[in-house]
C-alpha cells in the first residue's frame, strides 16, 4: 500500500472515531476506540495491549520444519485495508492490526514462534509464497480448488460475503437476478469476483442483463465510490462490511452469501506452499486454540463469533474452478 493510501486509511478510521465522539463519548482515553451499534468495542491503537495469547505446545511446535524453528519466526504475508476488523492500519497509520493479525499471532504462540508480518497487495502475496520469501499467507484467503493445486490450506474461519449499498439505496436483493444492470465493486482475483462472474454467466444464460463489475484494490477506494454513489454496491468480506455499516451508519447490508457460492459453505484458511511441511503444524495449532478457547476469544474481540469453525481441516472442498 502506498503512503497516500495509508493516509486515506487513517482518515477513514478517523471517521469511525469521530462517529463515536458524536454519540457522546469524548473521553481522550477512548480516542483509539470505536463502539459498533452492536456494542462491540474495537481497539484501533497500535499497542493492542489486549491481544490474546496462549502457551507453546512442544509436540505441535516439533512439527514445524527445522529451518523455521531455528530462525524462531514465521514470516506471514497479508494485505492491509482501511476498514476493520480483518487487517488494517492502526491510528498511527503504520502498524497493521486486526483479527487476521491476532489469529496469526495466536497460532504462532502454539508453535513457539514470533510472527514477522509482511504486507503486500493481494496478488503479490501469492508471489511471495511461490518464491518461498514468506512462509504463510494469512489474510482472509478462501480455499479454492484451483488454489489447492499449488497450495495447502488449514481452515480457521467461515467465509461469508456481504453486499453493501448506500444507506438510502432502495435496492433489495432476493437472488442473483437482482444484480442485473447494477454497477458492483469488487476486488480483483478474489472469490467474491468469481461469485459475481458466475452470477453474470447464469443470468446471461437466462437472457438477463449482466451487472457491470468495477474493480478496486484498496478499501478506501471502494468506500469512496460507494459513498459518492459511483457504484450501486460493493461485494466484499462480510466482517469488513458489517463493521463499516455498523460503525459509520453510511451504508447497509442487503445480502450475505457463502464465499463458495450457493452449493458450498466457503472457508477461510492459512495458505502455505504445497508440501512445505507447515500445513499439519498450523492445522494442529488451530485445533489446539479451538479446544482451549483462545480462538473464540479472538473472534469475539473482533465481532466474528458467527464465523467460527468447530474444527480446522486440511484442504477441504473449496470454491469450484472457474468455468
Amino acid at each position: 500500500m502506498s503512503v497516500s493510501s495509508r493516509r486515506l486509511a487513517s482518515v477513514l478510521s478517523s471517521v469511525a472515531v469521530l462517529a463515536l465522539v458524536a454519540t457522546g463519548c469524548s473521553d481522550p482515553a477512548q480516542e483509539n476506540t470505536v463502539v459498533s451499534n452492536e456494542g462491540i468495542s474495537y481497539d484501533l491503537s497500535p499497542e493492542q495491549s489486549g491481544r490474546i495469547h496462549t502457551d507453546k505446545v512442544d509436540e505441535i511446535a516439533a512439527e514445524v520444519p527445522q529451518a523455521i524453528r531455528d530462525r524462531g519466526t514465521i514470516v506471514v504475508t497479508g494485505t492491509a485495508g482501511s476498514v476493520p476488523p480483518l487487517g488494517f492500519y492502526a491510528t498511527d497509520d503504520t502498524t497493521v492490526i486486526g483479527s487476521e493479525i491476532d489469529l496469526a499471532n495466536l497460532f504462532a504462540d502454539v508453535l513457539g514462534l514470533k510472527v514477522d508480518r509482511q504486507t503486500a497487495d493481494w496478488a503479490q502475496n501469492f508471489v511471495k509464497i511461490d518464491s518461498g520469501e514468506n512462509d504463510a499467507f494469512i489474510s482472509n484467503v478462501t480455499v479454492t480448488e484451483e488454489r489447492k493445486e499449488k497450495y495447502d490450506f488449514a481452515t480457521y474461519r467461515l467465509d461469508n460475503l456481504a453486499l453493501e449499498v448506500p444507506k438510502d439505496s432502495d435496492w433489495t436483493f432476493t437472488d442473483r437476478k437482482d444484480i442485473a444492470g447494477k454497477k458492483i465493486g469488487v476486488s480483483s482475483g478474489t472469490n467474491q469476483e468469481q461469485l459475481l462472474v458466475d452470477w453474470n454467466a447464469q443470468n446471461a444464460a437466462e437472457g438477463i442483463a449482466p451487472a457491470e463489475i468495477v474493480y478496486y484494490q484498496n478499501a478506501g477506494d471502494y468506500y469512496l465510490a460507494l459513498s459518492s454513489k459511483r457504484i450501486d454496491g460493493y461485494l466484499g468480506p462480510n466482517p469488513s462490511a458489517q463493521y463499516h455499516s455498523s460503525s459509520t451508519g453510511e451504508s447497509k447490508i442487503i445480502g450475505t452469501f457463502s464465499g463458495a457460492g450457493d452449493a458450498l459453505q466457503g472457508e477461510i484458511a492459512v495458505l502455505v506452499k504445497k508440501d512445505n511441511g507447515l500445513v499439519k503444524a498450523f492445522n494442529d495449532a488451530i485445533n489446539h486454540t479451538i479446544e482451549n478457547g483462545s480462538y473464540q476469544k479472538v473472534l469475539e474481540k473482533w465481532g466474528l463469533a458467527s464465523e467460527a469453525v468447530t474444527t480446522s481441516e486440511i484442504n477441504p472442498v473449496g470454491l469450484p474452478k472457474k468455468s
